[in-house]
């Protein structure tokens, strides 16, 4: 079963949603059955690569939010980010456009270490205060997974990684995704956002019986997800 989930770099839910997928996988009878696969999206495409400002800033400027609220608001993410064992630190964090990431990502998932990079970016961006446009500190965090630098560096900027990246745009469009995290499971049932750990659980689970249906013999021992359980939207 295949499991697809798109999220951007720059999203503190992405990996808060990224340790509950992680909790709630680890309750899954056949977790040992499911591939990840980690797409590409973009929150704020029109960031430039260098935005002069902190975090507070850039969303006070330019998303129009009061100064107060926006730090009540990291406040409060900051707040379920450590009750993951997350420890993000807004003042700290470095603004900039995602996109090289993506290419890094992508680059990963051809050397299947898409996870392992996955999670240094966004630790790197919220808790250790990286820049994750800058091309040194993207081919360093590739280094550290067993990546040629000299792979990296040229996949920052590569047109045909790049058209990878687009297609992952697409197909969120086609998806009707609107805001990340959001997982796709078996093609066919839709979580959006960081939902708890059982609820991850729950569509695991129903994706998992729909694609193996049981008999009722099987279903006599243990309660399974009826049409009124496990309520995960449909993809499409």
């Amino acid at each position: 079963m295949k499991v697809d989930i798109w999220s951007d770099v720059a999203c503190p839910w992405c990996f808060i949603g990224k340790r509950r997928f992680e909790a709630g996988l680890r309750d899954f009878a056949h977790a040992d059955k499911v591939e990840i696969a980690w797409h590409s999206y973009q929150l704020d495409p029109t960031l430039p690569e260098h935005y002069d400002g902190t975090e507070i800033d850039y969303l006070a400027e330019r998303k129009s939010m009061p100064r107060d609220q926006v730090r009540q608001m990291f406040g409060q993410v900051s707040q379920q980010a450590a009750g993951e064992g997350l420890a993000y630190d807004f003042d700290h964090v470095v603004v900039a456009n995602s996109l090289r990431a993506h290419h890094l990502l992508h680059l990963a998932a051809q050397h299947g270490v898409a996870d392992a990079v996955k999670e240094e970016l966004l630790s790197a961006h919220f808790e250790h205060g990286v820049d994750i446009g800058a091309p040194d500190a993207l081919v360093a965090i590739g280094e550290r997974h067993g990546l040629d630098s000299d792979a990296v560096r040229a996949a920052l900027d590569d047109p045909q990684v790049r058209a990878e990246v687009e297609q992952d745009f697409a197909q969120a469009r086609a998806y009707g995704i609107h805001g990340v995290p959001f997982f796709v499971i078996d093609e066919k049932f839709g979580v959006s956002g960081a939902q708890p750990a059982q609820t991850f659980t729950a569509a695991l689970e129903q994706a998992w019986q729909d694609a193996h249906p049981l008999s009722m013999a099987d279903t006599a021992e243990g309660a399974v997800c009826g049409p009124d359980g496990c309520a995960v939207d449909p993809v499409g």
